[in-house]
């Protein structure tokens, strides 16, 4: 199993303090001319409306670059040896800041083109504002990858059927919620997921949600592979 000890959103915003041993090496940008590309290990842009983090977090990382045309339709180049541990997670993020009962939708469409090798997840991650609770959605993953904590049974909900765990990762609750197949694009309705977790289950209480992201969570992807988000929405009301 994949664990986390820190979350990537600290991480990223205390950058400086948490910079990791590993040297991150520079790769080359995409050949096709980006708005905005970084290889750097923090590297972050806002950009109609979301915010792109290149955010190399994990232990032990090799080469990674990201590049966008927009804050919808972007991508990742990543070179990672397989050494075991997320390495990191690329991601594009929209700000909500309302709270669970407050909101009447919240929902993304994704479509993704992954690569067949490396070990990896395509997974939202929605984090309420005090980073208490991490609610992270599989889309599809590859390779020896798994979610923290233990099976809570599957559910069918926000479009999609979910095999779930509950867990921690020692600094905030994790509640991951697998795709029971893997899937490239489609919809996912947030807001049934969170309220389920909030009602049903009685994990958290009335949260304000803070951030939606959605992005690529690297363990291994020797010699180099390509992760493209096609577009990407998220939207709330």
């Amino acid at each position: 199993m994949a664990s986390r000890t820190l979350s990537r959103v600290t991480k990223a915003l205390l950058a400086p303090a948490l910079a990791l041993g590993a040297t991150i090496g520079l790769a080359s940008a995409p050949a096709s001319a980006a708005v905005w590309n970084s290889c750097d290990q923090w590297g972050n842009t806002s950009l109609n409306g979301y915010t792109l983090y290149n955010n190399i977090w994990g232990s032990g990382a090799g080469s990674q670059c990201v590049w966008a045309n927009s804050g919808t339709n972007w991508g990742v180049w990543a070179d990672h040896p397989n050494t075991g541990g997320i390495k990191s997670y690329p991601n594009s993020k929209k700000v909500i800041n309302k709270s669970i009962d407050s909101l009447r939708s919240l929902s993304s469409s994704y479509n993704v083109s992954v690569p067949s090798s490396g070990a990896y997840n395509s997974s939202y991650d929605v984090w309420d504002t005090d980073y208490d609770y991490e609610i992270m959605l599989w889309v599809n993953y590859n390779g020896a990858v798994g979610p923290i904590g233990t099976s809570q049974g599957s559910v069918s909900l926000g479009g999609h059927t979910w095999n779930v765990y509950k867990g921690s990762n020692g600094s905030n609750e994790v509640f991951s919620f697998l795709r029971t197949s893997d899937s490239n694009s489609g919809t996912v309705s947030i807001l049934p997921i969170l309220k389920w977790i909030k009602d049903t289950k009685r994990w958290m209480g009335n949260e304000t949600i803070g951030d939606v992201q959605f992005g690529y969570e690297v363990t291994s992807s020797s010699g180099g592979l390509n992760f493209t988000t096609n577009n990407l929405t998220v939207s709330s009301s």
